[in-house]
């Protein structure tokens, strides 16, 4: 679907592409982004991600920052837009179920929640809470 957004006097070109497909892929003025919307899930995969994150209790530590080697692209969680990380809801070590939270970014003073793409377990965090991120930063690592 395409259309145009008015915001503040401002234009902008969207194309919006499968509503089902997740993440749902957003042209802006030809700059790709992934969406991740809320949705309402069932009740037990909803109770499922608790568990993971419960299972192994770990003693509490301060989030770790970037690591000195490259990051890997293909097992990175990038930031879907420019903004600022408000928390963070895993460390490493977590393992995470496909869906779940993993941090939220503020952007133009929406809170946006970021879920994991995909079940696995967190290797790395890039970033800490208050960071400001650009589009497509690198903000945590999948081990796997």
């Amino acid at each position: 679907m395409k259309t145009t957004v008015k915001i503040d006097n401002q234009s902008f070109d969207v194309e919006i592409g499968d509503l089902n497909a997740r993440p749902i892929m957003v042209v802006v003025d030809g700059e790709t982004f992934e969406v991740w919307p809320e949705e309402t899930r069932a009740a037990a995969p909803a109770a499922e991600a608790p568990k993971a994150a419960a299972a192994a209790p770990r003693p509490a530590a301060a989030p770790a920052a970037a690591p000195a080697g490259p990051v890997n692209k293909a097992r990175a969680v990038s930031a879907p837009i420019p903004g600022t990380i408000i928390s963070i809801a895993v460390k490493p070590g977590d393992s995470v179920a496909q869906g779940q939270e993993l941090c939220i970014l503020e952007a133009m003073k929406m809170k946006n929640t970021i879920r994991a793409g995909r079940a696995g377990t967190i290797a790395a965090l890039h970033v800490k809470e208050g960071d400001s991120v650009k589009h497509n930063q690198a903000l945590m690592e999948f081990a796997d």
